[in-house]
């Protein structure tokens, strides 16, 4: 580069048509980005697409508070037969019923356990016996409860399930009544054959300012970018400002002196760099989404304090990939935190409603252990057995693991005498 800036001119220039004709030129991005085109496809719509299908032992309450005798000629009242009906039916595996007292059941809700409840009252026989005789005030209701703070596909899905169950209840119901009285006018008759009614109510409150429960799954989104965006600007700006890249803007080439520096040394800039730079876009996020946006949220310092070491913990990571694999580093961090990640987490889509391979992938994958502890902090009054506790273990040993691994590599690296790049003089 000459002193105004501008590069000599090196005699005659390579033309584009030239080149276009070298198949070799063509064959490493044609099959990369082919490759991830499909395995992008796969992933991502491999993870949504059938969630009916897919559905395996989502987890549900069911209350059975009638503690009512038993019609005439029957050993259990209503509330036993119905809930036996329901946990044994061998037709479906689509949820995995828990008989629990009601108390049980919101706690359950209340520490992210179950995605709803279905409630059979007390005093559920009386009523449904009342209607045979002119005592009849109304027809029995069951209660399904949702947990919107589940995400809403997991909530409807429940809701879908404890009705079905309900209004078969019902059914079963009506067929003895309408059996045992055959006198009956038309008008009785039509309600005897559908005697219960089903009621749907919000079991686990979110706030309006929730996105309908998904504010946590994009903002943990944000957190995990915040840290992989973060992690490769401050790598590639380390580079740079160390001489081992070069510095492109516009029409403008730039390529400062190389600064003497082995591997190991180069990692823990980048990542002093990334602890403190990761202060900064942490609470911007906060400020943006809490402060600017109004999205509900309580626990603000917790929310800082968890979503700093978050994001941190997939800098750090994303420092010790790009450490480890070099140029293609960004790549491989991208399908660790974000392609691998989004279909596994959980938070828009069940697990129990994907395919097995991302229900292996959710227990290691960090956005699934990230989602675990916004959700808990910002639906659950930040309670450890919601979840966070766990999500906590899991930042640690992330940022262990990242750690860990990146140093291993890059003095690996040093002690073999793999240097990054010759130096360039001044």
């Amino acid at each position: 580069m000459t002193a105004d800036g501008t590069t000599p001119d090196t005699g005659p220039q390579t033309r584009a048509g030239a080149l276009l004709r070298r198949p070799r030129l063509w064959l490493m991005p044609t099959v990369l980005t082919g490759l991830l085109a499909l395995l992008l496809s796969l992933l991502y719509m491999g993870g949504i697409v059938s969630p009916q299908s897919e559905l395996h032992d989502l987890p549900i309450a069911l209350v059975d508070s009638d503690r009512g005798e038993p019609l005439p000629g029957q050993k259990e009242n209503l509330g036993a037969q119905i809930t036996r009906a329901i946990v044994s039916d061998g037709a479906s595996d689509k949820a995995e019923w828990r008989t629990l007292t009601r108390r049980q059941a919101q706690d359950q809700l209340e520490t992210d356990r179950v995605y709803g409840v279905l409630v059979i009252p007390a005093g559920f026989t009386e009523a449904v016996a009342a209607l045979t005789t002119s005592k009849a005030t109304a027809r029995p209701t069951m209660t399904v409860l949702t947990n919107p703070a589940k995400g809403s596909l997991g909530s409807s899905l429940a809701s879908q399930i404890s009705t079905a169950a309900a209004q078969q209840a019902s059914s079963t119901i009506g067929r003895q009544l309408t059996a045992a009285a055959s006198g009956a006018d038309s008008t009785r008759r039509l309600l005897l054959a559908d005697p219960v009614s089903v009621r749907t109510e919000v079991g686990q409150p979110v706030g309006s300012h929730s996105g309908l429960g998904l504010s946590a799954f994009y903002y943990t989104l944000l957190l995990v970018l915040a840290g992989f965006m973060g992690g490769n600007v401050i790598s590639n700006g380390v580079d740079t400002g160390l001489g081992y890249a070069d510095n492109e803007i516009g029409p403008w080439h730039t390529r400062r002196p190389t600064v003497p520096i082995n591997r190991s040394q180069t990692l823990l800039l980048k990542m002093a760099m990334t602890a403190g730079i990761t202060v900064i876009s942490v609470s911007l996020v906060v400020l943006a989404c809490v402060g600017i946006l109004g999205m509900d949220a309580s626990h603000i310092p917790l929310l800082w304090i968890y979503s700093y070491c978050a994001a941190l913990a997939v800098g750090l990571g994303v420092q010790a990939i790009n450490a480890a694999f070099g140029g293609i580093g960004q790549l491989v961090s991208m399908f660790v935190f974000i392609v691998l990640g989004l279909p596994s987490s959980g938070a828009t889509v069940p697990l129990q409603a994907v395919p097995g391979f991302y229900r292996f992938l959710s227990h290691f994958e960090p956005m699934r252990q990230l989602s675990d502890g916004v959700r808990a902090i910002l639906y659950f009054d930040a309670r450890g057995d919601a979840g966070l506790t766990r999500a906590w273990v899991m930042i640690a040993i992330g940022t262990l693991l990242a750690l860990v691994f990146g140093f291993l590599m890059t003095s690996y690296y040093d002690r073999k005498g793999h240097k990054r790049l010759t130096p360039q003089p001044a």
